[in-house]
């Protein structure tokens, strides 16, 4: 099970003030088992992993094999929460370089409808054509403008590229039980669907079928992947003592750490394949917390390549930063550094070492560091890159998050300012209902 370790904070806060959190901690998780809080109808992601039956993992997983098994190709469509989890997942477990071996053991998983990028939807066309490809659809309204209009091409190219009966067995709708535009073609088309529960966010979703289906047809155990969130749900439970509860703890100490002044939170980690956790983790925390002109901002980098880049900045920048490093304990493979008879490069010290040992003295010479440089250090520790751990990491950063909306202040579980430019997108684009707006921006920007 994953652990969390805040000594290298102490020194820039006290322990004394981290503990004195515990009733602030106490009060927020009777409030979201009670379902007191602000936000109480976006609680479905609590007790979600403890609550997935086996029968819903099994038509999950049938409906992946049919994917598998009819596609070179699957597309995720979606955006936010809608894909990041699912992503993050994916790219963590992976092969880095599967996607250009000849033979693979599971399609592709390609992402679209994150970005309105007509070189990037043009570019995926191309690849696609020739090829036997699938589509999930992740959008609960099935009206979101990125996800919809990637949808829009990916569906009729599918179809003119497989017939429309194959079509019908190749979408998969991942959308809302009753209402909305994704539903509505759901149901007129035949395609299995599966349902995104009302009372779970987007950010909150990656162990609802928005993220399991996904990572199910890319060959990963979503059984052992909810087991972990299980395990990690148990760990951080309000009946679980503050001094032994790591979601309590981290919600503690970064609070302290913002009243300190410390207001940007760097995820850090050593292990390019964690680059997409971390930008889930942004979301997650930055559409939870950033209200009321509150809230620690989430940032990332993946050391040691950022370490050559905005080390810089990390050692020598504002005081304004800390870290939270996610350390991997044991790399899937083994590799260890040759010698060389020539050794120009100055690199026999290291022959005979694995690469991740030197990979690891990377990690303890940096935060060494970065704490004498003045930038508090937390680190969260994965024994390994496999599916319980991820689904342990996973539950552990949600049920923080929840605990530190709630000792901030804050409703965790909406996102009021996303709509902001929505409103401006649509009045610009003249859509219909929006005449007023249309008319109203028009005359700012002739100012």
């Amino acid at each position: 099970m994953i652990s969390l370790n805040i000594e290298k904070a102490f020194g820039f806060i006290s322990k004394e003030s981290v503990f004195a959190y515990e009733a602030q901690v106490k009060s927020a998780q009777e409030a979201l088992e009670s379902g007191t809080g602000k936000g109480s109808d976006f609680l479905g992601w609590l007790h979600l992993p403890s609550s997935i039956t086996k029968e819903h993992l099994d038509d999950l997983k049938a409906t992946a094999q049919t994917l598998r098994e009819n596609c070179e190709v699957v597309v995720v469509a979606g955006i936010g929460g809608s894909y990041l989890g699912a992503r993050a997942v994916i790219e963590a477990l992976s092969n880095s370089f599967t996607w250009l071996q000849e033979k693979k053991s599971a399609p592709v998983i390609l992402y679209a409808g994150h970005n309105i990028g007509e070189d990037y939807l043009y570019e995926l066309g191309e690849y696609l054509k020739g090829k036997k490809f699938g589509v999930i659809n992740i959008s609960k309204s099935g009206t979101t403008t990125e996800t919809a209009l990637a949808f829009r091409l990916l569906r009729e190219q599918c179809e003119r590229q497989r017939g429309k009966e194959t079509a019908r067995k190749v979408i998969v709708a991942i959308t809302d039980a009753k209402k909305g535009a994704a539903r509505v073609t759901a149901d007129k088309e035949g395609y299995k669907s599966f349902i995104i529960p009302d009372n779970v966010g987007g950010r909150f979703s990656v162990l609802t079928p928005v993220g399991l289906l996904p990572i199910a047809v890319a060959g990963f155990d979503i059984d052992k992947l909810v087991a972990g969130a299980v395990e990690m749900e148990k760990a951080c439970g309000a009946d679980v003592p503050f001094v032994q509860n790591p979601a309590a703890l981290y919600a503690a100490a970064r609070n302290e750490l913002y009243k300190q002044g410390k207001k940007i939170e760097i995820l850090v980690n050593f292990n390019p394949k964690l680059h997409y956790v971390s930008e889930w983790w942004k979301q997650l925390y930055g559409e939870s917390e950033g209200k009321e002109h509150k809230g620690i901002f989430p940032a990332s980098v993946d050391f040691t390549t950022d370490l050559h880049s905005m080390g810089q900045w990390i050692q020598e920048g504002e005081r304004s930063i800390y870290e939270t490093v996610i350390s991997v304990e044991k790399p899937n493979h083994s590799l260890v550094v040759p010698s060389d008879s020539e050794n120009l490069d100055g690199l026999n010290f290291l022959a005979g070492k694995h690469v991740d040992e030197v990979n690891k003295m990377a990690e303890l010479g940096t935060q060494l560091a970065h704490v004498d440089g003045g930038v508090p250090n937390m680190r969260i520790v994965i024994p390994a890159l496999d599916e319980s751990c991820i689904g342990n990491l996973l539950y552990f950063f949600e049920r923080a998050c929840g605990i530190s909306g709630y000792i901030l202040g804050v409703n965790p579980f909406n996102q009021p300012g996303v709509e902001a430019y929505k409103k401006n997108m649509f009045a610009l684009l003249d859509k219909p209902g929006y005449e007023e707006e249309s008319k109203a921006i028009r005359a700012r920007l002739n100012e």
